[in-house]
């Protein structure tokens, strides 16, 4: 979950108010305050809604009963193309458990309007409860990040600047930029620190441009003490935004402020990025997040166990740490499995039951990978076709992406190495094993690559690779 509000100013209304009005309307007050109102999450991105709920279990009932009135809502809203879909929040699962038996009380005889509903929303949201710090569950996935941002903490001579967290979707990054905001507004209350995500930093920007109030802009974002921006890869390709961001991070770190950032990919492999911005990225500390290890798996399972209300057995704890392995949002999401199954039955989850309760998450976890995605991902970072990864061309240019691609397939399909041969271009299993322990060799010797006018190490290359296939 991203952060999407700052500390200074709050977030105007907008189309997901309208499309909830909508909902409001066709459903009506009573229905819409016990399924809706503080229980659901609505993410626009483009023609489509996500609508976040706490469960799968509630995915399916949603599906079941509103999925009409939240297409017709959507549509009315963002268009005839726009489309709705259904996902597991785990913030929403957080914030409902947080409320406890204040949102479950009874509706009022009288509802009020649609209006007054929606300003008592704003009015009725819960205050934003950030991540601390303190826990952030350690392991060899995450130490060396972990360690810098207590540095940063407890230090005010701005080493790691900017520091720079990157890995894959869940994995703790948002964690960190909101345990260090949290760590320095309790610690250090006279410091003006501001907590947001890229599309926010963006969105402020243009409509700054749109108010011709830059000057306020600018004096809002270039005199705190600590900037911390999450997910910095939304700036791709939007070369007006990074220069206006460039500018606010010179500024701020020529006068001593700090700068922490988050993205998905190590700034090297930040392709749409300018030059320029890249190298800032660079200038301070970049520290990785992996996929946690099965330790700190079972470290991150008990722990949030504990705080939820429920019983669980050691085996069916241990059981969600060993089967969902690619990040904390998936271990969050089986949790609350199985404490929506605790509150339906009332009793204590075994591992019987919870192996019978995850097994629809389990499998929905499981990306299947075909021949035919490794491909794409190949030709679009090496920006070369299909037809030349197939080809008899034995030139550097060609033959190190198809050595990749071979490589990759081996690792997540399940195909022969003849199968993998015939696919790229007829060649014998021999080649496809050759490939395979070459690209090993490099890895483990730390070897780069040519990526257009670039030169990279081949495990980052793999790893933009992977995840653009959305791997663990």
């Amino acid at each position: 979950m991203q952060p999407n509000t700052i500390a200074f100013e709050s977030t105007p209304e907008c189309a997901e108010e309208q499309i909830l009005r909508e909902l409001n309307a066709a459903l009506g007050d009573q229905a819409f305050r016990h399924w809706f109102d503080q229980k659901v999450s609505l993410t626009i991105e483009g023609d489509e809604l996500t609508l976040g709920v706490a469960s799968p279990f509630m995915v399916d009932w949603f599906v079941k009963q509103f999925r009409e009135s939240a297409h017709q809502a959507v549509q009315s809203v963002l268009g005839p193309s726009s489309r709705v879909r259904f996902a597991v929040d785990a913030e929403i699962a957080r914030r409902q458990l947080q409320a406890g038996d204040e949102e479950r009380k009874p509706a009022r005889p009288q509802a009020p309007t649609a209006s007054q509903q929606s300003s008592k929303r704003r009015q009725r949201r819960p205050a934003r409860r950030y991540a601390d710090l303190r826990e952030f569950i350690e392991g060899p996935c995450n130490d060396m990040a972990l360690t810098a941002a207590w540095q940063v903490c407890n230090s005010s001579d701005s080493r790691f600047n900017p520091l720079f967290v990157h890995g894959p979707v869940g994995t703790g990054k948002t964690h960190l930029l909101e345990g260090i905001y949290r760590h320095i507004r309790t610690e250090h209350p006279q410091w003006q620190a501001v907590l947001l995500s890229a599309e926010s930093f963006a969105n402020y920007f243009t409509g700054a441009l749109k108010d011709h109030s830059l000057p306020s802009f600018r004096q809002r974002f270039r005199t705190v003490d600590l900037l911390l921006v999450d997910d910095v890869d939304f700036f791709g390709g939007k070369r007006v935004i990074q220069e206006e961001f460039l500018n606010t991070f010179k500024q701020l770190t020529d006068n001593g402020g700090q700068v922490i950032l988050s993205g998905n990919q190590h700034p090297r492999l930040l392709t749409k990025f300018s030059d320029e911005l890249k190298s800032r990225l660079l200038s301070g500390m970049v520290c990785r997040l992996d996929a946690p290890d099965a330790e700190t798996r079972r470290a991150i399972v008990h722990h949030k166990s504990r705080r939820l209300p429920g019983s669980f057995s050691q085996e069916a704890l241990d059981f969600v740490a060993d089967r969902f392995r690619n990040n904390v949002r998936e271990l969050e999401g089986a949790l609350h499995c199985l404490q929506t199954y605790y509150s339906m039955t009332g009793r204590r989850v075994a591992l019987t039951a919870a192996q019978r309760v995850l097994t629809d998450l389990e499998r929905d976890c499981i990306r299947v990978i075909r021949m035919a995605d490794v491909e794409q991902a190949v030709c679009t970072m090496f920006g070369i076709d299909a037809d030349q990864l197939r080809s008899s061309n034995r030139g550097r240019s060609v033959s190190q992406p198809r050595m990749l691609a071979m490589y990759l397939t081996r690792k997540h399909t399940r195909a022969a190495y003849s199968e993998i041969g015939g696919y790229f271009g007829g060649r014998k299993h021999s080649t496809v094993i050759s490939a395979e322990k070459k690209i090993a060799g490099w890895v483990q010797r730390a070897e780069t690559i040519q990526v257009a006018s670039q030169t990279w190490p081949v495990r980052d290359v793999l790893e933009a690779l992977e995840q653009q296939l959305q791997v663990g």
